[in-house]
C-alpha cells in the first residue's frame, strides 16, 4: 500500500510540477526555463518576467484549480450515485451552467458580471437533478444515468445554440468561453475561484467518512447511523458548487471528473480521505497537460479550446474503460434494458395508417402556404402547376424544402426504430451512437478546411463522417458481442471526440453565427431539388432493405438466447439493423444538418399505439417523423419572418416536454413494480 500511495501521489505531483514549468515556458513566444525560474524567484521588470507573472501564471494556476475541482466533483458524484460514469459533464451540470450563464448574459448582463457563480450554480443544480431523477434516481443503472445526462445536455445545448443565434451580439464573447478555455488576462479569475475551490474541497475532505459510508448499501449505512439522504444531497451540492465555480470562470470542460477518479482508483485507493487529494492532483495535471497541448497548436489566428483537447484525451479513456471493464454478453453489470413507460393501446393498423397519411399530406400542403408571405388556399393548387403568376415562384421554392424536411424526418424516424431495436433501448438513436456528430464533423471540414469545394461535396462528407463514426463504434463493440451497453457508451465517447473536432473547426474558421454554424443546429433553409434527390435515393434504397429485414429484427424483442434458439444470428442481425439505421440517419444529416430527437420521439409515439410490430411501427414512425420536421420547418419560417428559426432547435423545443414525460412515466412505472 505504501508503494501505491507513493506512485499515486508522488507520480501525480511530479507530473504536475513538470507540466507547471512546461506551461510557463511554452506559448506563442517561447520563454527559457532559466527565465521562468528567474521570474519565480526574483522578478524583474523585463518583458519575459511580466509575461510569466501576468499572463501565463494565472492561466496555469486556474488550470490547477479547475482540474482539481472538476476531479473532486467527479469523485463525489461517482460515490453518491454509485455510478462509475458520473461526472459534472455526464450529469449535464456543465451544460446547465453554460445555458443559464448565456441566458443571464442576455437578460441580466449587469447581475451576471457581478455574480456569474450564482447563474452557473443554479443551472448546474437544476440540470443535475433533472438527469438524476430522469435516470431513475437511486435505482438508476450507470448507462441509464449516462444516457439521461447526455440527453439533458443535448436539450440544453439546443437551447443554448438558439440563444447564440438570436442574440449573437450579446453572447458573442461567450462562444470561445463556452468551448472551455483557460486564457486569463489577469489574476481576477484566480482570485475569484481559489477560495471556493480550496474551501469546498477541504469541506469534502473533512466529511470524507460520510462519503465512505455511501459505498455500503443503503440499509447497512442507515443501521450504522448514517443519514443517507442528507449525505447524498450534501455531496451533490458540493460537487455542483465546485463545477459551477469553474464553469463561471473558464467555461464547461468535460472528462476531467471521469478520468482522474478512475486513475486514482486503479491504484487501489478506496477511502475518500486518500481519494480526494489524489484526484485533485491528477485532475490538475490532466487539465494543465491538455492546456499545454492546446498551446502547442496555437497560432496568431486561432486559440484552440482546452475543453476540446480534454475531450479528445478523455473520450479514449471512456472507450478503454468500456473495453476493459465490461464483460462481453452481460455488460459487466451496466445494462441498458429499460422501458420508457406508458400504456400501450393497440389500435387497428389500417385506420392509423390512413389517419397518419392524411395528416402528412395535409401538412405538406399547408407548409407550402405559410412563410414570410402567406399563399391563400385558393391560389395554392393552381400555383403548383403553373410556371408563372404571383405565387408560383414562391411555391416552387417551398416545395423542395418541404419535401426535404419530410424525407429527412422519415429517415431519422426509421433510423430510430432500427437502432432502438438493435440495442434494445428505446432511448437510443443516431445521436447516441455518434452518427450525428460524425456527420457534422465531416460537413464542417468541407465548410472550414476546403471552402472552395462544390456544395455537393457537403452531403458526401457528412455521409463519410457518419460512416467512420459508426464503423469505429461497431468495430470496437464487436468483441463485446455488440452488447447494447457497449454500443451506447462507445457512441457517447465518439460523440465527444467528434464534438471536440467541431468546436475546434468552428473556432478556427470563425464560423460562429454563420450558415455553417446554423447548419449544425439543423436547418431546412434554402433546400433545393438536389437535396430532394439525395434524401430520395437514401429512402428508395434503404427502406426496402429495412422492410425485408423487419421480420428478423422483431425477434430482437426477446433476449439473445431465445432469439438464437430460433435460429437467428443475433450479432449479425443487430449489426445489419444498426448499419441500415446509421445510413438513413447519415442521409438525413447530409441534407438538413444535425437534427436530434426525432429518432427518439416518433418511434415511441407510434409504439404507444401499435406495440412492437416492427413493420407497422416503421411505416407509422416514418410518417410521424415527416410530420414533426415539416411542422418545425413551417413554424420556424413563419413565427419570426423574415428571420428563420432552425428546425433542429424547434424540434428540441417541441420534443423536450414529451421526452421529459416519457422519462417520468418510466421511473413511475418502475417504482410501482
Amino acid at each position: 500500500m505504501n508503494w501505491r500511495m507513493l506512485s499515486i501521489y508522488g507520480g501525480g505531483l511530479t507530473a504536475l510540477i513538470v507540466l507547471f514549468f512546461v506551461s510557463l515556458c511554452y506559448g506563442e513566444a517561447a520563454i527559457s526555463l532559466h527565465d521562468v525560474w528567474g521570474a519565480l524567484t526574483n522578478r524583474q521588470g523585463t518583458l519575459e518576467h511580466n509575461m510569466v507573472w501576468d499572463l501565463r501564471m494565472p492561466r496555469t494556476v486556474i488550470g490547477i484549480l479547475a482540474g482539481g475541482a472538476l476531479a473532486v466533483a467527479g469523485a463525489l458524484l461517482q460515490t453518491i450515485t454509485r455510478n462509475p460514469l458520473a461526472a459534472s459533464d455526464t450529469l449535464g451540470i456543465n451544460a446547465g451552467a453554460y445555458f443559464v450563464v448565456v441566458l443571464g448574459a442576455i437578460l441580466f448582463p449587469g447581475v451576471l458580471s457581478q455574480s456569474p457563480f450564482l447563474f452557473a450554480a443554479m443551472g448546474g443544480l437544476l440540470a443535475a437533478f433533472a438527469a438524476y431523477f430522469m435516470g431513475g434516481g437511486r435505482t438508476s443503472t450507470p448507462v441509464r444515468l449516462a444516457l439521461s445526462g447526455m440527453i439533458v445536455s443535448m436539450i440544453l445545448g439546443s437551447f443554448t445554440s438558439a440563444l447564440h443565434i438570436f442574440f449573437s451580439m450579446e453572447t458573442q464573447g461567450l462562444f470561445l468561453w463556452g468551448s472551455g478555455t483557460l486564457v486569463q488576462n489577469d489574476w481576477t479569475g484566480v482570485k475569484y475561484a481559489w477560495p471556493w475551490v480550496i474551501g469546498v474541497t477541504l469541506i469534502a475532505l473533512l466529511l470524507s467518512k460520510q462519503w465512505d459510508m455511501l459505498e455500503l448499501d443503503e440499509s447497512t449505512a442507515s443501521s450504522l447511523g448514517q443519514r443517507v439522504g442528507l449525505a447524498r444531497t450534501g455531496g451533490l451540492i458540493i460537487a455542483v458548487i465546485l463545477a459551477a465555480v469553474i464553469v463561471s470562470v473558464i467555461g464547461p470542460i468535460g472528462f476531467v471528473g471521469l478520468v482522474a477518479p478512475h486513475l486514482v482508483r486503479l491504484s487501489g485507493v478506496r477511502s475518500n480521505r486518500l481519494l480526494i487529494p489524489g484526484v485533485f492532483i491528477w485532475g490538475a495535471a490532466l487539465l494543465v497537460g491538455a492546456d499545454v497541448l492546446a498551446k502547442m497548436v496555437h497560432n496568431s489566428s486561432m486559440e484552440l479550446p482546452t475543453g476540446a483537447v480534454m475531450a479528445i484525451i478523455g473520450a479514449p479513456w471512456l472507450i478503454w474503460l468500456v473495453l476493459t471493464r465490461m464483460k462481453a454478453g452481460n455488460g459487466g453489470g451496466m445494462t441498458t434494458s429499460m422501458s420508457t413507460g406508458g400504456r400501450v393501446r393497440r389500435f387497428a393498423f389500417m385506420p392509423l395508417a390512413i389517419l397518419f397519411t392524411a395528416i402528412t399530406i395535409l401538412l405538406l400542403l399547408l407548409s407550402t402556404m405559410f412563410g414570410g408571405m402567406r399563399i391563400p388556399l385558393a391560389e395554392l393548387l393552381p400555383s403548383l402547376f403553373q410556371s408563372d403568376g404571383m405565387f408560383s415562384a414562391l411555391v416552387q421554392l417551398r416545395i423542395p424544402r418541404t419535401l426535404v424536411a419530410a424525407g429527412a424526418g422519415a429517415a431519422l424516424a426509421i433510423s430510430g426504430v432500427l437502432i432502438q431495436m438493435a440495442v434494445r433501448n428505446p432511448l437510443a438513436d443516431a445521436s447516441i451512437v455518434g452518427v450525428s456528430s460524425g456527420a457534422g464533423l465531416g460537413a464542417m471540414m468541407v465548410f472550414i478546411l476546403w471552402p472552395g469545394l462544390p456544395m455537393y461535396m457537403l452531403p458526401a462528407a457528412a455521409i463519410v463522417g457518419a460512416a467512420i463514426a459508426a464503423s469505429v463504434v461497431f468495430s470496437l463493440s464487436w468483441k463485446k458481442g455488440l452488447n447494447p451497453s457497449a454500443v451506447v457508451l462507445l457512441g457517447i465517447a465518439m460523440s465527444a471526440i467528434a464534438g471536440a473536432g467541431i468546436q475546434i473547426l468552428i473556432v478556427r474558421g470563425a464560423v460562429y453565427g454563420s450558415s455553417g454554424y446554423i447548419w449544425l443546429t439543423g436547418s431546412t433553409y434554402a433546400r433545393t431539388w438536389e437535396q430532394v434527390k439525395v434524401i430520395g435515393i437514401f429512402l428508395l434504397v434503404l427502406i426496402p432493405i429495412a422492410w425485408w429485414l423487419a421480420r428478423r429484427f422483431e425477434l430482437l424483442v426477446f433476449d439473445d438466447n431465445s432469439a438464437s434458439g430460433l435460429g437467428m444470428n443475433v450479432r449479425r442481425t443487430r449489426l445489419l439493423a444498426m448499419a441500415t439505421g446509421v445510413l438513413l440517419a447519415a442521409g438525413a444529416v447530409a441534407c438538413v444538418g444535425t437534427v436530434g430527437f426525432i429518432g427518439l420521439i416518433a418511434p415511441h409515439m407510434v409504439r404507444l399505439l401499435t406495440g412492437h410490430k416492427l413493420r407497422q411501427s416503421m411505416f407509422l414512425s416514418a410518417l410521424a417523423g415527416a410530420v414533426l420536421l415539416v411542422l418545425a420547418d413551417t413554424i420556424g419560417r413563419t413565427v419570426m419572418a423574415p428571420t428563420e428559426i432552425p428546425s433542429g432547435i424547434l424540434i428540441a423545443i417541441i420534443g423536450t416536454p414529451y421526452f421529459l414525460y416519457l422519462m417520468y412515466r418510466s421511473n413511475w412505472r418502475k417504482a410501482v413494480k
